[in-house]
């Protein structure tokens, strides 16, 4: 078996990109305790199975993704303490922010990201995380999310059909060989019209049913009933991509409490005009963080964010660019 695929079907990974990681780490495996271990030198190589498998680095797989070790020295430089709080983290994506606030003893961590489907299985069935998908970050506001909190919390059912309360043939005294007499009072029989509205009643139901549109109701999911999804936050944590922090900070202020925490990732090919990033999307002009940095500070300013730290990101952006982190706290 190819040795990414190994690691995540043998639980040491979560994602073939973390195992790829983990392999470039140093990674070595051995058949039997008595025989020499074998290095994995590319991703490709076969690994028999019931293989004994040594990762030489962990750290990759400490959380669901690389984000996770950036927010961990990040919380780390601001000295800042998760446990207890209630945590909004933007740009959740796989969930490497989330893991770690939840590891950090983060009491709850809603997500918030444009795309779907991308958050890990295991953060997606932890109890403490809500998932919320399909939103942009610019246009959050509180009542917003908190409607989306609850959409991703339920299931939509359809209202249950009235059985008991269906018209009654006019005939219906026939179907067990019945008589009528000079007493049968047939002033409760439903009428023909009725009959018939209850049958075409019944066929757009089942037509609506067909196509999807049949009315619903919705209701929280069993065991998520008492799910707290009041749009106010003790930290709000971020990795975005492809949008400026400049657009998305005014939007999160209001779900902060006050006093509350902003620690966002800040990636400086995304602040930056089109002319000033090079090939590939890597910054190359150094010079111009100082533009980022001033930038994102200014944007601070005019909101009632105070800025307490500007950092450099513990760990180097996956795709060589240098990043960093915004630690600020809303005024009150």
């Amino acid at each position: 078996m190819r040795a990414d695929v190994f690691l995540v079907e043998g639980g040491h990974a979560a994602t073939r990109s973390q195992a790829q990681r983990l392999i470039a780490a140093g990674v070595q495996w051995r058949l039997a305790v008595t025989l020499p271990w074998q290095k994995v030198a590319k991703n490709g190589d076969d690994i028999p199975a019931g293989a004994e498998v040594q990762l030489l680095d962990a750290a990759e797989a400490k959380f669901i993704s690389r984000g996770g070790l950036k927010l961990e020295g990040a919380l780390a430089a601001a000295g800042l303490a998760v446990s207890g709080l209630r945590c909004l983290d933007v740009g959740q994506s796989t969930g490497g922010f989330t893991d770690c606030l939840l590891r950090a003893g983060a009491a709850q961590v809603i997500g918030v990201d444009v795309g779907h489907d991308q958050l890990h299985e295991r953060l997606r069935d932890d109890p403490r995380v809500v998932c919320v998908e399909g939103v942009n970050a610019r246009a959050l506001t509180p009542e917003g999310l908190r409607e989306a909190c609850d959409e991703a919390l339920s299931e939509h059912i359809e209202e249950a059909e009235d059985n008991d309360t269906q018209p009654q043939s006019p005939y219906a005294w026939m179907r067990n060989g019945g008589m009528v007499d000079d007493a049968y009072d047939d002033s409760d029989d439903a009428k023909e019209h009725d009959i018939e509205a209850f049958k075409a009643e019944r066929a757009a139901k089942a037509r609506a049913r067909a196509e999807g549109t049949v009315p619903t109701r919705r209701r929280r999911r069993a065991g998520r009933e008492d799910v707290d999804i009041t749009p106010a936050f003790d930290l709000v944590t971020g990795d975005l991509s492809f949008i400026s922090l400049t657009l998305v900070l005014p939007a999160l202020v209001p779900l902060l409490k006050d006093g509350g925490h902003l620690l966002m990732l800040v990636k400086p090919q995304f602040e930056l005009q089109p002319g000033q990033v090079g090939k590939g999307g890597i910054v190359r002009d150094a010079a111009l963080y100082a533009q980022v940095e001033q930038r994102i500070r200014d944007c601070c300013a005019a909101l009632p964010l105070r800025e307490l730290r500007w950092f450099d990101s513990p760990i180097e952006g996956g795709d060589g660019n240098r990043e960093f982190f915004i630690h600020a706290r809303r005024e009150a």
